[in-house]
C-alpha cells in the first residue's frame, strides 16, 4: 500500500505531503482543485510518461516521491526484480521517486539509486494499478485476462508443473533445431573437420615445443659468435701460452704463495681458504665452459629443419587459435563435433522422441488447465451478472471467451492444437450491454458510466484473483446518480478490505463509504494558485458531504449525518 505521497513543484502543487491509511480513501473537491493533478504526480513515480509542462511555472524542476509498504505477495514478486538490479534493501518498504526537470531531463529512482523509466514503470505496475475513465485500464488489455481467469481458477500450482515441462520442450526443441542444421552440412562438415583433425594429429604438437625449438634456432643461427666468445673466455681462464698465464694459473700461484704465508702465520689460512676456493669454483667453470663449446652445432640442415617446424606450428595457429594450447583445444571440440556428426541421424531420431514425450505431458497437462478455465469462465460469467445488476445494469452479461488456434505441429489436442507457455487457450472477456447487442470485446464499450460500472464488477468479482495491492479509482461515479452511488460506494469498500483503493468522486453517497476522507482545494497567495490537501474528519466531513449534496443548509447536514449513519449500518452488515 501507498503510505505516503510527497509533491513539490509539480503543475499547481508547490509542496504537499500526504499520509494515507489502508481500506478505501476517498479524494473529494471543486474541479479543477488539483484532484487529477494529484493522481498525475503518484503516476509520475509509477513510470508514467511526463514532459516538463508539469514543472510548477518559474521553478526549475518537479519532485514526487512516494513511500510504499507491500503486502509479502507484492514483495515476493519485487524481489527478484529489484535483487537483479542490486535495488533490495533490508525492510519492507520501498522508495520510488521522479525529478522532472524545465528543460525537459527526467530522473527516476528506487530506493535512492537512478534507474530507467521502463524499470521504474515495471516495478510500479506490481504496485498501484491506476484506473482513468477515459484510458485503457489494465482490465481492458486482453493480454490481461487469461493471467485473471487462471488466477480466479486457482490455477497456479498447475500452470507451474505445466511451465516446467514447456521449458523441458523448448530446450528440446532448440537441441533439434541445431542438429538439424549440423545434418543439413553433414558430408562438407566432416570433410573439413577430418581435414582439420588429420593436420593437427600429423603435427603431433606439446605445449613446450614452440619455446623450446625459438630457443634451439637461437643458438643455431649465432653457432659461430657463440663458439668465440666461449673459446676466447676458455683461453683466458684456462689455457696459457708462452706469452700470457691464465687466470687459473695466476690464481694457481697466488694459492701456493698464501699457503706458504699461512705455515708462518696461522692468521692468515682463511685468505688462503678463500683463493682455494676461487680456484676450484674457476676450474668447474672451465670444465663447464668447454663441455658448452664443445657441444655448440653448425647445422645449417637443423636450422632448416627448426625454420619448417615453426612455420607449421604458426600456420596451425593462425588458423585455430593464438596459442599451441588454443590449437590444441580447438582438436579436441573438432573431435567431438566430428562425433556427434557422425551420429547426428541416431541423436535427431532420440531427441523426436523426447520432443513428442513432452508435448503428450503438455497436452495432458493443457486439457486440466482447460478443464478448470472453462468451469471458473462460466462461474465467473455468473458473478459478474449479480454484480452488474447491482449497478443497474440488469440486462448486461459477460462473456469469457476461451480460443484455440488449430496447428498441426501443435499438441495432439482436436487434431493439433498452437500452444505457448500457459497452454493451448486465448481468454478474452467481452460484454453485452444490452439484449440483442451481442458481446463485444471490453475496450470497444463506448459508455463512459458503463466502463466504470464494469470496472468495478470486475474488480469486485476478481478482487481475490487481482493481486495488486493499491487500486486508483478516478472518477469512477462519472455517467451514474446518487442511487446507484450508495452500491458503488458499497462495492468499492468490500473491495477495500483486499486492497487499499483511492477514489476521487463527486458523490456523497460514495464518499460517505470512506475510511479516509481527504479533501482537496485550491488557494491563492500572493496571486499565486496552490494545491492544498485536510483530512476531514467529524463535523468537518459532514459539512463537505452536505456541500457536495448542493447546499450546507441545516437540512443538507442533517441528511450527510444520517448518511453517514446508514453506511456505517451497512459496513457492519458486510
Amino acid at each position: 500500500m501507498i503510505k505516503e505521497l510527497h509533491i513539490q513543484n509539480f503543475a499547481i502543487i508547490t509542496e504537499l505531503t500526504i499520509q494515507f491509511v489502508d481500506g478505501l480513501v476517498i479524494l473529494t473537491g471543486e474541479t479543477g482543485a488539483g484532484k487529477s493533478i494529484i493522481l498525475d504526480a503518484l503516476g509520475a513515480v509509477l513510470g508514467q510518461r511526463m514532459d516538463s509542462s508539469v514543472v510548477r511555472q518559474g521553478e526549475d524542476k518537479a519532485f514526487v516521491e512516494a513511500l510504499f509498504e507491500p503486502d509479502e505477495h507484492t514483495l515476493n514478486q519485487l524481489t527478484p526484480l529489484l535483487e537483479s538490479e542490486g535495488l533490495l534493501e533490508d525492510g519492507n518498504s520501498l522508495l520510488l521517486s521522479r525529478e522532472i526537470r524545465a528543460e525537459g531531463r527526467s530522473i527516476a529512482r528506487v530506493n535512492g539509486r537512478s534507474v530507467n523509466l521502463g524499470l521504474q514503470a515495471e516495478i510500479g505496475a506490481l504496485l498501484v494499478d491506476v484506473h482513468g475513465q477515459s484510458e485503457h485500464l489494465s482490465l481492458l488489455k486482453v493480454k490481461s485476462h487469461r493471467e485473471l481467469l487462471d488466477r480466479f481458477a486457482r490455477n497456479g500450482s498447475l500452470l507451474d508443473e505445466y511451465q516446467v515441462d514447456y521449458q523441458r520442450w523448448q530446450g528440446v526443441e532448440a537441441e533439434l533445431k541445431r542438429l538439424t542444421q549440423l545434418q543439413a552440412n553433414v558430408d562438407e562438415r566432416v570433410d573439413i573437420l577430418r581435414y582439420q583433425i588429420g593436420q593437427i594429429e600429423a603435427a603431433k604438437l606439446s605445449i613446450d615445443e614452440e619455446d623450446a625449438l625459438r630457443q634451439e634456432r637461437t643458438r643455431l643461427a649465432n653457432a659461430e659468435v657463440l663458439s668465440r666468445h666461449a673459446q676466447s673466455a676458455l683461453q683466458t681462464l684456462d689455457e696459457s701460452d708462452p706469452q700470457s698465464f691464465s687466470v687459473t694459473d695466476l690464481l694457481g700461484n697466488i694459492s701456493n704463495d698464501l699457503i706458504s704465508l699461512a705455515r708462518i702465520d696461522p692468521q692468515t689460512q682463511s685468505m688462503s681458504d678463500q683463493v682455494e676456493s676461487a680456484l676450484t669454483s674457476l676450474s668447474d667453470l672451465a670444465y663447464e665452459l668447454r663441455r658448452y663449446n664443445e657441444q655448440i652445432e653448425f647445422n645449417p640442415a637443423r636450422l632448416d629443419q627448426i625454420e619448417l617446424r615453426l612455420d607449421l606450428i604458426n600456420n596451425l595457429k593462425r588458423k585455430h587459435g593464438g596459442s599451441v594450447a588454443e590449437v590444441l583445444n580447438f582438436y579436441h571440440k573438432a573431435q567431438n563435433e566430428l562425433e556427434q556428426i557422425e551420429n547426428v541421424d541416431a541423436q535427431i531420431k532420440e531427441v523426436k522422441q523426447e520432443k513428442e514425450r513432452v508435448k503428450k505431458t503438455l497436452a495432458e497437462k493443457s486439457l486440466r488447465i482447460q478443464k478448470k478455465r472453462r468451469e471458473s469462465a462460466q462461474v465467473l460469467a455468473e458473478e459478474m451478472q449479480k454484480q452488474l445488476a447491482q449497478l443497474e445494469m440488469k440486462k448486461a452479461k459477460l462473456q469469457v471467451l476461451l480460443t484455440q488456434k488449430p496447428d498441426l505441429e501443435g499438441l495432439d489436442i482436436d487434431g493439433g492444437l498452437a500452444f505457448d507457455a500457459y497452454g493451448v487457450d486465448q481468454v478474452e472477456f467481452l460484454i453485452e450491454s444490452n439484449p440483442g447487442e451481442g458481446f463485444k470485446p471490453l475496450a470497444k464499450i463506448a459508455s463512459g458510466g458503463e466502463t466504470s460500472r464494469l470496472m468495478l464488477a470486475l474488480k469486485n468479482v476478481l478482487a481475490d484473483a487481482d493481486q495488486i495491492p493499491t487500486l486508483v479509482f478516478d472518477e469512477i461515479d462519472s455517467g451514474i446518480g446518487g442511487r446507484i452511488g450508495m452500491t458503488v460506494g458499497e462495492l468499492l469498500w468490500k473491495l477495500s478490505q483486499h486492497h487499499q483503493v483511492m477514489c476521487v468522486t463527486h458523490l456523497p453517497q460514495l464518499a460517505a463509504f470512506g475510511d479516509q476522507h481527504l479533501n482537496v482545494r485550491k488557494i491563492t497567495e500572493q496571486s499565486r494558485t496552490s494545491t492544498q490537501v485536510t483530512q476531514l474528519k467529524d463535523q468537518a466531513r459532514t459539512l463537505e458531504l452536505a456541500e457536495m449534496a448542493g447546499s450546507t443548509s441545516e437540512k443538507s447536514l442533517q441528511t450527510a449525518n444520517e448518511l453517514l449513519a446508514t453506511v456505517q449500518k451497512i459496513k457492519g452488515t458486510i
